[in-house]
């Protein structure tokens, strides 16, 4: 499965941003899904994953609250909503895929994107 997100770009602290990401294979469908994220040097962090069928989610704890993560299975898409932005949301934002949730929550899952920059400015 080929992973490939757009929707990045520059905002305004407040502001807000939707990520998209979009799959390559119906077979998406049964897999679950996630978004992670890389700041300038820092590691690669959780954060949000989605059931196959959009029944269970979960956020980190810097998320929670101001980003939602959604998908369309008709589409083999998963979106992430970003609102009130803050400049320490800057990052690379990777989605990532697999049939577990646990794998990916831990960096362990089969299927990532390339990536798309976000830039919140202060």
């Amino acid at each position: 499965v080929q992973l490939v997100e757009s929707g990045g770009g520059l905002v305004q602290a407040g502001g807000s941003l939707r990520l998209s990401c979009a799959a390559s294979e119906r077979t998406f469908r049964s897999y679950a899904a996630g978004w992670f994220r890389q700041g300038p040097g820092k590691e690669r962090e959780f954060v949000a994953t989605i059931s196959w069928n959009g029944g269970v989610t979960y956020y980190a704890d810097s998320v929670k609250g101001r980003f939602t993560i959604s998908r369309d299975n008709a589409k083999n898409t998963v979106s992430l909503q970003m609102n009130s932005l803050k400049p320490e949301d800057t990052a690379v934002y990777y989605c990532a895929a697999d049939t577990s949730i646990p794998r990916i929550q831990t960096r362990l899952a089969d299927y990532w994107g390339q990536g798309t920059q976000v830039t919140v400015s202060s």
